[in-house]
């Protein structure tokens, strides 16, 4: 794969139709700390949840041959975090589902079994190499395929938190195209064969029945990992609490699976869905595009914690705003100011391939991601939810969901870092390029000009301690790592 066309590829979402029109006991709210070591959170709190029954998918390998894992994973060097990476085939029966009654916006949705057909696809395990660093906690991220090929976008904005705190990490390739090939959502050239047309040699026995089977096969395989068979994925790793992440169209079918499924499997003690639209999947797989419509709740019935992620883009471009609904005590939204659906740091410092106008999107939105994911797992481990966060201030203009600002252009409310509180810039989800439909998810970033800059700060000095104190604000709220902190002080670096 090309670095264009991974850039590309983390793009999940379906934006050209966008443009064109835990358990049942009572979480206490309670101020967020920061994120304890790996031991202590495996130890100190263990889930008491089951191992769901259910079919589980049959693992094998692990996988060998070809050109190597067919995955990058972003800025993270694996053999120097001393992390293990393998492949490995997962097969069995899965069924596609049928609604039972209206698919409403209140998310309750009623399904049964339809038909049936047979898979094979494959995971990818990142895990510590020694097991005595492992957390406890798995993630199984639904792998993006918007650019036809799989990408996995959460393993890239959090790879430094899921590394430093001992997650285990699965990537699934859960959807027809990532596997067999197809013509994505976001495309690079022409349509790719996927895994199979990429690397025969090594994926040539995959075969996939259609995404409408995906929501199962995504049940069966973390099955699989949580009570394995004869050959465990994870290593002999004793799993306590299973996480599903997934971001942007793996998002909106995350946003179907708990709606849907995850009333029927209980399979996952938390959930990380990260910039979803206003939709959800439909039960019989439908377009993707349906996951920026219809204003589409999670269920106030859900059993376990759910974690919102959502960017300016994500409320207005891709309609989640219709969806938007009060926090309770298995849910959580969190608005990022500032932050787009896409920005530089998935680009891993090549923006200027993007022919955008100006600067594509800067602001630190990774290192909020990495929080919602501490939170998340603290949440889930303790049952201590966070703190609810101040919405990002959004109103109706002729129909349309847009974003308020003050008067550097900048987002009202939300949640804030140094960069919101102590800017530099005008930080947006809106691309200078919105005709585009790959410039209007990366946003942008227009730089004050030093008149401006000096006005605001008087010197260098001045601008430095308001940014370190606006950060230790931010890591107080739990917005931010406290791990963290060092980075976001040296990425904040601006000269005035």
């Amino acid at each position: 794969m090309t670095r264009k066309t991974f850039v590309i590829s983390t793009v999940a979402v379906a934006a050209t139709l966008a443009l064109a029109g835990c358990t049942s006991s009572s979480f206490p709210t309670t101020q967020s700390s920061s994120h304890t070591g790996a031991t202590l959170e495996r130890h100190d709190f263990p889930s008491h949840r089951p191992a769901p029954r259910g079919p589980a998918a049959v693992i094998s390998g692990p996988i060998t041959g070809g050109n190597g894992v067919s995955l990058l994973s972003g800025a993270i060097d694996l053999a120097a975090t001393k992390y293990t990476q393998n492949e490995y085939f997962a097969s069995g029966t899965a069924s596609s589902f049928k609604s039972i009654g209206t698919q409403g916006a209140e998310g309750r949705w009623k399904v049964a079994p339809k038909d049936q057909a047979s898979y094979r696809t494959r995971i990818i395990v990142r895990r510590p190499s020694n097991p005595r660093l492992f957390n406890g906690t798995v993630l199984v991220e639904w792998l993006n395929v918007s650019a036809g090929s799989d990408t996995a976008p959460d393993f890239t904005y959090a790879g430094s938190e899921i590394t430093r705190r001992g997650y285990a990490w699965v990537g699934v390739s859960v959807q027809k195209v990532g596997v067999t090939g197809g013509t994505g959502i976001v495309q690079v050239g022409q349509p790719t064969g996927g895994l199979v047309g990429t690397d025969p040699a090594r994926y040539g026995s995959l075969h996939h029945p259609g995404d409408q089977y995906a929501l199962d096969m995504y049940s069966q395989i973390s099955r699989a990992l949580r009570r394995p068979g004869s050959l465990d994925a994870l290593g002999g790793l004793h799993v306590d609490r299973m996480l599903a992440v997934g971001e942007s169209q793996s998002a909106f079918q995350l946003t179907t699976y708990i709606d849907a499924i995850q009333p029927i499997t209980h399979l996952f003690d938390g959930f990380l869905v990260h910039s979803r639209g206003g939709g959800a999947i439909p039960i019989d797989s439908g377009t993707a595009t349906s996951g920026t419509s219809g204003g589409v709740r999670i269920r106030t019935d859900i059993d376990v914690p759910v974690f919102l992620f959502e960017t300016e883009t994500d409320e207005t471009l891709l309609h989640y705003y219709d969806a938007r609904q009060p926090d309770n005590r298995h849910l959580r939204l969190w608005d990022v100011a500032g932050g787009s659906h896409a920005d530089a740091f998935i680009l891993g410092g090549n923006a200027g391939i993007l022919p955008c106008n100006g600067l594509v999107n800067t602001a630190p939105t990774h290192f909020v991601v990495s929080a919602a994911l501490a939170q998340l797992n603290r949440w889930v481990r303790t049952g201590r939810a966070p703190d609810p966060a101040p919405r990002m201030k959004v109103a109706l203009v002729n129909g349309a969901p847009v974003v308020q600002r003050d008067a550097a252009g900048n987002a009202i409310g939300g949640v804030r870092t140094a960069a919101n509180n102590v800017p530099v810039a005008t930080l947006s989800g809106v691309s200078a390029n919105p005709s585009s439909v790959l410039c209007a998810l990366f946003g942008s970033t227009k730089p004050f000009d030093a008149a401006t800059l000096t006005h605001l700060y008087k010197n260098q000095a001045t601008y430095d301690r308001k940014f370190a104190r606006a950060t230790n604000r931010t890591i107080a709220r739990g917005y931010e790592l406290k791990a963290d902190r060092a980075a976001i002080i040296a990425e904040g670096k601006t000269k005035i």
